[in-house]
């Protein structure tokens, strides 16, 4: 498979070296040049098909001939060593959890992902990867996990300064050995549009080798499709008509379950569901996209102002806003909404979501109004008890911490801290 940049200015490249340069060099994201649709048969089959296989049927054809098959199926047994269950809240609801990897987000997928295959990569290189990355909250520890002593790669992380939740910050700046996390005196956009120049910088180019463990990197990006299958395939049989409510702050997530359904997944409907950073439903409302500076909420991993992969989404709908429109619903929900949707799930089906799950469930809630025959799954993306303070003043019940959070909770954090570009050039010349 190669790859073009959204740009449509740089020459196309395999998927080796899209996952290695992480952005094109005309500062495009990488979009594969085709999509095949699996066959029929493998729908039809799916419910005698494990995880693993599923994954490796629906990601090979992004992948070869890079990666050969006896290696991508380690790859994807390794990423998928937990479970995807689907619980359902009533007839016309249920979850999606993704919180049962490593870090407790949805994010350990695409990471390990994309660690195993950018560690097969430079398995025989004598030179050294850096890999830069933002993070508005989840990202920075799912990548710190992911690529904990692979060899040859150094990862950097950003994080906005006091705008991550005490166990997202543990998470990605106590681990040491090859990661450095780096707090930022702004917002998450300020650390991504300093990953973004760092990219572009010859001066750092030419010195060393770049990447991006963000979901700009194709190999961090698409596979997050496979667990919308098996959503599916836990579904199917019980419902005809299946919506998806994903959280979205930077549009990766939503945009692989498009990609899933472009080859063949049988869903209708995707809804973005949207905190006060709400540029894709002002977007869908008005049809004019107006980047603004993001804003604090208690769902701070989808505190996004510039969705990076909304691009992506374009492209995938040819640039058509009507066959876009038709295909995507977006809503917005403040602080106060999202708290009294953690109160009513609570209440109502005796289930603790965390604030983006909570987000997604009141996108249901709204999209079934007008389409009361769907059944809506809203993804839970991370594990509530990373959001203590919100979830526990909500509730008014206290949570236990999983094994995977107590690991954590009594490291030190080690962090630098800098407000500039130029600090972070320094750094990683240094």
């Amino acid at each position: 498979m190669n790859y073009y940049s959204l740009n449509h200015k740089a020459a196309n490249t395999n998927f080796k070296d899209a996952v290695i340069k992480g952005l094109a060099p005309d500062k495009g994201l990488y979009f594969p040049e085709s999509i095949t649709p699996l066959p029929k048969s493998f729908w039809n089959n799916i419910d005698n098909l494990s995880n693993s296989e599923i994954a490796f049927e629906t990601i090979k054809q992004f992948v070869s001939p890079e990666i050969p098959d006896s290696i991508l199926k380690t790859i994807v047994e390794e990423t998928l060593s937990f479970d995807f269950p689907v619980v359902k809240l009533n007839h016309n609801i249920s979850t999606l959890e993704l919180f049962h990897g490593p870090t407790m987000a949805f994010k350990d997928v695409g990471a390990r992902f994309m660690a195993r295959c950018l560690g097969y990569f430079n398995k025989d290189n004598t030179n050294e990867v850096t890999v830069l990355v933002a993070t508005s909250g989840d990202t920075g520890g799912a990548v710190a996990n992911g690529f904990l002593d692979v060899k040859g790669v150094n990862v950097v992380i950003l994080y906005p300064s006091g705008k991550v939740s005490d166990i997202q910050e543990k998470q990605l700046t106590t681990l040491g050995k090859n990661i450095t996390a780096l707090e930022v005196n702004g917002t998450f956009d300020d650390c991504q549009a300093m990953v973004k120049t760092a990219f572009l910088d010859d001066a750092l180019t030419s010195k060393m080798q770049l990447t991006s463990a963000n979901s700009i990197n194709v190999a961090r990006w698409l596979p997050q499709l496979f667990y919308f299958i098996f959503a599916y395939k836990q579904l199917h049989k019980q419902f005809n008509d299946i919506v998806f409510s994903v959280p979205s702050g930077n549009f990766g997530n939503i945009c692989a379950g498009m990609m899933a359904q472009q080859l063949g997944l049988p869903i209708n409907h995707f809804i973005a569901s949207n905190n006060d950073n709400n540029v894709v439903t002002r977007y869908l409302i008005s049809q004019l996209y107006e980047p603004k500076k993001s804003v604090q909420t208690i769902s701070n991993a989808m505190d996004v102002g510039a969705p990076s992969n909304f691009i992506r989404i374009e492209e995938i709908y040819k640039n058509n806003f009507e066959n876009l429109k038709n295909n995507l619903t977006s809503y917005s929900f403040n602080d106060a909404e999202t708290r009294d949707a953690l109160f009513e799930i609570y209440n109502d089906f005796k289930y603790v979501a965390d604030p983006h799950g909570a987000v997604g469930y009141l996108g249901c809630k709204v999209y079934l109004k007008d389409h009361p025959e769907a059944h809506c799954v809203f993804l839970e993306t991370a594990h509530p008890t990373k959001f203590l303070d919100v979830v526990e003043d909500v509730i008014k019940e206290k949570q236990p911490l999983p094994t995977q959070i107590q690991a954590v909770m009594g490291k030190e954090k080690v962090s630098m801290l800098i407000e500039t570009y130029d600090e972070l050039k320094s750094f990683l010349l240094s």
